[in-house]
């Protein structure tokens, strides 16, 4: 499932997102959800999200 739309994604959930430094070559991060970031409800690129380690990224994947 993509992470474009916010209702998809629940805190504590594994998703895998493309960090901003990575945004370039799209290598994904893999990691449990802590933070929803974006306040919409849709993100074409993704709905930006903060990892349990911290790291902040878009959302391209979840992984169920």
């Amino acid at each position: 499932m993509s992470g474009q739309q916010r209702s998809h994604i629940k805190i504590g959930i594994e998703v895998e997102i493309v960090l901003k430094k990575d945004q370039r070559t799209g290598r994904l991060t893999r990691g449990i959800v802590k933070d929803i970031l974006t306040k919409s409800s849709h993100h074409p690129h993704g709905i930006k999200v903060r990892l349990e380690d911290g790291q902040v990224g878009r959302v391209k994947h979840i992984i169920e």
